[in-house]
C-alpha cells in the first residue's frame, strides 16, 4: 500500500526557483514585493469596491497574487471571479462538504487522488483512474465537488501556491458503454464549460500540465470540446499520450507515479488523500 506521510501534501518540500514571484529581468516593467503587492491588493479589496468579497485575509489573498505572479491586476480579477462563480453556482457551494456522504464515497473512489510526493518540479500531482467511476452511485458534480474541496485544501500549502499542480487522466479499462453512459448523463458541453470555468478562471490555482493516457477512440471527441473552452495559454499544457508511458515520464517523473502508471512506486492508494480530507479540520 502506498504510504502516507505527513509530508506529502506540502508540508515539506522545494519551492523552485523558476516559480518564484519576484523576477529581476531588467527588460521587464517593475514587479511589487510580496509585500507591496499584498498592501495594494488589500487596499482594492478594504475599498469595498466589491460587496461580494467577504474574505480578506492575507494569507487568503495571497494565494491570488501567487497564482498571478504578484499582478495586482489579475489577482484583483481572478479574486473578483472567485466570488462571483460561488454566487452564480450557489447549488454546488452549498453542498461542498466532507460530510457529505457521495462527496466522501468520491474521495474513497479517488476522484481526486492525490500522490504521496511532488514531481522533480515541486508539483503536486492529481490523478484519475475513470475505470473506478460508477455513475450509478454519484453524478459528475459530485466529482467536481469532491474536487473543489480537495484544492481548498491543497492551496493552503503556499508550495502548492507557487508550483502549481499536474493533473493525469487515466481512461484504462474505460468500456464504450461505460462512456456512452457518460457522455448522455454527465458530460455535456454545458457541463465541461461550468468546470473548466470554474477551476481556469475563478480558482487560484496554476495548473501546470494536464496528461490524458490510454485514452479509446471514442474519448478523443471529449477531449476536444475541452479544448474549446481552454484559453490558448492553456491549450499548449495538455497531452493527450495514448498508451505511450514514456512520453508521460518525460513530463513526470516514474519515481513518484504508482504502478499503473508506469511508475516505480506501489499500486495507488485513494485511501489515503480521502483519510487526510475526511479526517482534516
Amino acid at each position: 500500500m502506498e504510504e502516507f506521510s505527513s509530508s506529502v501534501y506540502g508540508l515539506k518540500g522545494t519551492i523552485h526557483k523558476h516559480d518564484m514571484e519576484i523576477g529581476s529581468n531588467p527588460s521587464l516593467p517593475k514587479i511589487l514585493s510580496k509585500d507591496e503587492a499584498l498592501k495594494t491588493l488589500k487596499s482594492i479589496v478594504e475599498s469595498g469596491e466589491n460587496k461580494d468579497i467577504t474574505r480578506k485575509d492575507d494569507d487568503f489573498l495571497l494565494r491570488f497574487l501567487h497564482a498571478r505572479k504578484l499582478n495586482v491586476e489579475e489577482s484583483y480579477q481572478l479574486l473578483s471571479n472567485y466570488f462571483s462563480y460561488r454566487k452564480r453556482n450557489r447549488e454546488l457551494f452549498d453542498n461542498i462538504s466532507k460530510e457529505d456522504p457521495l462527496i466522501k464515497q468520491a474521495l474513497y473512489d479517488g476522484f481526486p487522488g492525490v500522490l504521496s510526493n511532488r514531481d522533480r518540479r515541486g508539483r503536486c500531482v492529481l490523478v484519475f483512474f475513470c475505470n473506478n467511476w460508477d455513475q450509478e452511485n454519484y453524478p459528475l458534480d459530485v466529482i467536481y465537488r469532491s474536487i473543489l474541496l480537495s484544492l481548498e485544501i491543497l492551496i493552503v500549502d503556499i508550495e502548492n501556491q507557487l508550483n502549481g499542480f499536474v493533473i493525469i487522466v487515466d481512461w484504462t479499462n474505460m468500456s464504450f458503454r461505460q462512456f456512452y453512459l457518460l457522455k448522455i448523463t454527465n458530460l455535456t458541453p454545458k457541463t465541461l464549460k461550468l468546470m473548466i470555468e470554474g477551476l481556469q478562471d475563478c480558482f487560484p490555482a496554476k495548473f501546470k500540465g494536464i496528461h490524458f493516457i490510454n485514452q479509446p477512440w471514442y474519448v478523443e471527441p471529449i477531449i476536444a470540446i475541452i479544448r474549446a473552452f481552454l484559453k490558448e495559454k492553456t491549450k499548449k499544457k495538455i497531452f493527450v499520450h495514448g498508451n505511450n508511458m514514456s512520453t508521460l515520464h518525460e513530463h513526470v517523473n516514474i519515481n513518484i507515479l504508482p504502478a499503473e502508471l508506469g511508475g516505480e512506486g506501489p499500486p495507488h492508494s485513494p485511501t489515503n488523500w480521502a483519510n487526510y480530507v475526511v479526517e482534516s479540520k
